[in-house]
């Protein structure tokens, strides 16, 4: 299958501050769940979590500007311009408030700065092996020299290296359908460098910006840690300090869980950071579940008109 760089292979583009974003809508009912990908992924690496959630309410997969199927945008980018982006967009596509926002990693950061920018509009939030603007006082000392190792130039990936990664994302996504699957690998390999580039700016901006934008609403909130090994560390780090890194997630997720009235930490003990989902969506359905009902329980989850607000 020849990959179309505009064409997603499911869903449709909305025009969104003279951007096409790429945006894939199932199931119906209230709040809608919100998927917010990790740097470098794309919404359709959701796609069976998404089908989970779409049994119970509206499930919304999107990618992004730069990232997937939507238009380009100059890389790294403010939380607050990507909060503002997602809101606008549903919008634009007739999905109203409130939301159950289900970020992973980067997006983690994006779904609390939403949450921090319009926190009426919020009914739940999912965060997926989130980082945090504090994370180097949970982590041993050698983090920082393993975040500057890692920050490091990255060459371009030669002819072999791009088939390795080929036939691990077949591997990894051979349970998606076909007409989704190769597209999406074609599109992943071709962006490759988008994860290093929304990146770039953590500490320079992220973090501050976070920091600054006062406490979360209070809403149901559960936080994932992902336990098992992570190869991208795994490069750099042995398996003792890899361990201690990991306790340090694990604390500091439970410090975020716990730093709100509705707070709940659970834990993924074999799974990946960069790809929990794959095999986890029976945990990740069930959590979606959770917030769902706990907000229809609330009545808070039938859907305000959040057009004109």
């Amino acid at each position: 299958m020849t990959y179309e760089a505009g064409r997603p292979p499911l869903g449709r583009h909305y025009e969104v501050g003279g951007r096409k974003l790429a945006v894939y809508r199932s199931g119906e009912g209230g709040p809608a769940v919100v998927f917010l990908p990790g740097a470098g992924l794309v919404g359709l690496e959701f796609l069976n979590v998404h089908e989970r959630a779409a049994e119970l309410t509206t499930s919304v997969l999107y990618d992004r500007g730069g990232t997937g199927w939507s238009d380009a945008v100059e890389l790294p980018r403010s939380a607050e311009e990507v909060a503002t982006e997602l809101r606008d967009l549903l919008r634009t596509a007739g999905i109203p408030a409130p939301y159950v926002l289900a970020g992973h990693s980067l997006g983690a950061f994006h779904a609390r700065r939403y949450a921090q920018l319009f926190p009426g509009e919020v009914a739940g939030l999912l965060l997926l092996d989130p980082g945090h603007e504090d994370i180097f006082d949970y982590l041993p000392a050698e983090a920082a020299e393993l975040n500057e190792q890692m920050s490091s130039d990255i060459p371009e990936l030669t002819a072999e290296q791009l088939e390795q990664s080929r036939t691990a994302l077949a591997e990894l996504y051979a349970g998606w359908p076909r007409a989704v699957l190769e597209p999406l690998i074609e599109n992943r390999l071709a962006l490759w460098r988008t994860g290093l580039a929304e990146t770039a700016n953590f500490e320079s901006e992220l973090y501050g910006e976070l920091r600054a934008g006062g406490a979360l609403p209070d809403v149901p909130l559960i936080v994932f840690t992902a336990m098992g090994r992570n190869p991208y560390w795994a490069q750099f780090a042995s398996e003792e300090l890899e361990r201690r890194l990991h306790e340090g997630l694990h604390a500091m997720h439970a410090a975020m869980a716990a730093s709100v009235p509705r707070g709940e930490h659970r834990t993924l003990d074999d799974a990946p950071h960069q790809y929990l989902q794959v095999k986890h969506a029976d945990a990740l359905a069930e959590a979606i579940g959770d917030l769902v009902g706990n907000s229809r329980r609330r009545g808070t989850g039938a859907g305000i008109d959040n057009l004109g607000v």
